[in-house]
């Protein structure tokens, strides 16, 4: 964006804060002239600075010049009026549309001295404007995804835009020989490119490209359900395929055997997805499947996961002790990773030493040192674990437990001074710890290493078009309600049908969590070598609630329905 040019002398929010003595005329017009320079806002160039938080400065513009102030953070996204304003507006001034009420129109803005903005966006709408303070870095996010549609994204992207990050350069020209023999063909350039944006804005989690005998068909991964959003012809199979792997850093001469990759989709100066490649030969030619990494869920913090108060305050206070080990257990795609993530984020200070080892790292985060395990050159999580030991950690994160030795390097740096944190595909909390001890690990190590254990699974979330529905109390009983839950209190919901969700009455996906804290009379059990029924009926007793009960009082809370918590959940 380029900076709105800043009168001289001093003008709107650099006199105000000179005037109220939070910054020296000085240093207000040195920050104009950087902020000029590097063409950015005085409000970017402010933040940058260090002067003023981001909160301190959005308070003080809410209170001098008179504005409400609101978090962002808290605000549902599904609310924003998305063609209440231009699109070029929107990327022009960072602003976004909150709602349209008559003729006044509520916006977000981080600078409502910016009257050029104001203006522009009254002229444009034909609306009166109120302006609401918010804090500039939550918007941007904002302002990115509704800058542009996937339509404007496609017009301005070219060839060059995804980036050939090549080993060296002889795989570099024998790649490229092989894509101007293979896949010199533009429009199937444009074709990926079209199907990867449509994805991303549809809030995709993987895409399938799948070769049949007699027809090929591209389907999407939309909150953990698959759909088909495209058959193109089947003669150009080869070319799609082979026009991923070249991005993909892949041998698009080898056939017949997996592939693991990853590519960088740029669709924009500021915003960059990640895919994770795999590839997969099959009797029709190669399945590919792209899983779509977004660095933004990480940081989404802890209260955007769905933990209940109780279970957010329990998984807060193991993950803060010194020493110990929490784990985090579901199927494929449950969530594990960015629960994890959400974690090391919170725990991610100057003062800590953070050290992960992951098959492969799914999301970047600064300040944390990611280790890509790589079995083929020896680098098991086993090699990694050992290695981060000799490297001062305070905190290890390991992608998987996957087998005996890896648990026992593990449970050893948990007992010696280290948190360690990790995952493991069992069904639920107390069956991650009978898991342990069939793996082979001695029960006394279990049992004096283990803080915490979450078991966790994602439901689709409910459409704001959700519709009331009637259901016999016997149902709500089989289920798993109670009687003293029966009380009227509350209302059940069912999926409607909209635009918004495409039909499918959902709408993104909440968390259902079990979160299982150690406690003595659980390490006891495990020292006596209790099964999963015993260390289950322990945990019931100490008010631990199940994967059902969680997910039922997501259908109280009117979040999710009834069907998808029966599909997700066992009794």
């Amino acid at each position: 964006m380029s900076a709105t040019p800043q009168a001289s002398p001093l003008s709107g929010l650099a006199r105000a804060l000179v005037q109220a003595g939070r910054l020296k005329e000085a240093e207000a017009e040195q920050l104009l002239i950087q902020a000029n320079h590097e063409k950015r806002s005085l409000i970017e160039q402010i933040i940058a600075s260090q002067k003023i938080s981001s909160l301190d400065l959005a308070r003080f513009v809410a209170d001098t010049f008179g504005y409400p102030l609101l978090d962002l953070a808290v605000y549902d996204e599904t609310h924003i009026p998305s063609n209440a304003i231009d699109r070029k507006l929107i990327a022009a001034h960072r602003v976004i549309p909150l709602n349209k009420r008559g003729n006044r129109l509520s916006v977000a803005i981080a600078d409502p001295t910016n009257l050029r903005a104001l203006d522009e966006i009254r002229f444009q709408t034909g609306l009166g404007v109120d302006p609401i303070v918010v804090e500039h870095p939550k918007l941007l996010p904002l302002v990115a995804k509704y800058a542009e549609t996937a339509e404007e994204t496609l017009k301005s992207l070219t060839t060059d835009d995804i980036n050939l990050d090549f080993l060296d350069e002889e795989s570099a020209a024998k790649t490229d020989d092989a894509a101007s023999q293979e896949i010199d063909d533009a429009p199937v350039v444009r074709f990926i490119q079209k199907m990867l944006l449509d994805a991303i804005n549809d809030g995709a989690s993987d895409i399938h490209f799948e070769p049949y005998e007699k027809y090929y068909r591209i389907r999407v991964r939309v909150d953990g359900v698959l759909r088909e959003v495209a058959t193109p012809p089947l003669v150009i199979k080869d070319k799609i395929a082979s026009r991923i792997k070249v991005i993909s850093r892949l041998n698009i001469a080898e056939k017949r055997v997996p592939q693991d990759g990853r590519m960088k989709l740029v669709l924009s100066k500021n915003r960059t997805i990640d895919f994770r490649v795999s590839t997969l030969p099959t009797l029709q030619g190669e399945k590919i499947v792209l899983r779509i990494l977004d660095p933004t869920s990480a940081t989404l913090g802890i209260e955007a996961l769905g933990y209940e108060p109780e279970q957010k305050a329990v998984l807060l206070e193991a993950i803060s002790r010194p020493y110990g080990m929490v784990l985090v257990t579901g199927p494929t795609g449950s969530g594990k990773t960015v629960s994890l993530y959400t974690c090391l984020n919170i725990l991610n200070k100057d003062g800590v030493n953070i050290s992960t080892a992951e098959d492969p790292a799914e999301i970047n985060l600064a300040g944390i040192n990611q280790v890509n395990v790589d079995d083929k050159a020896g680098l098991t999580f086993a090699v990694a674990l050992r290695a981060f030991l000799r490297q001062d950690p305070d905190i290890i994160m390991v992608g998987e437990v996957r087998d005996l030795e890896t648990a026992e390097i593990a449970i050893k740096a948990a007992q010696t001074g280290h948190m360690v944190m990790s995952t493991l595909h069992t069904n639920d909390a107390p069956a991650t710890l009978t898991r342990l001890m069939n793996m082979g690990v001695p029960t006394f190590n279990i049992a004096s290493s283990i803080l915490l254990i979450t078991a966790q699974r994602l439901a689709r979330r409910l459409c704001t078009c959700k519709k009331l529905i009637d259901v016999p109390n016997q149902a709500l009983l089989d289920a798993g309600f109670t009687e003293a839950d029966l009380d009227g209190s509350w209302t059940l919901y069912g999926p409607g049908s909209c635009e918004r969700c495409k039909g499918t009455g959902y709408k993104g996906r909440v968390g259902i969590y079990q979160v299982m804290p150690i406690s003595e009379a659980t390490q006891r059990l495990i020292m006596s070598g209790a099964g999963e029924m015993d260390l289950a009926e322990q945990a019931a007793r100490e008010g631990v609630k199940t994967l059902r009960e969680s997910g039922l009082l997501k259908v109280k809370q009117g979040l999710t329905s009834l069907d998808e918590v029966l599909s997700t959940t066992n009794v």
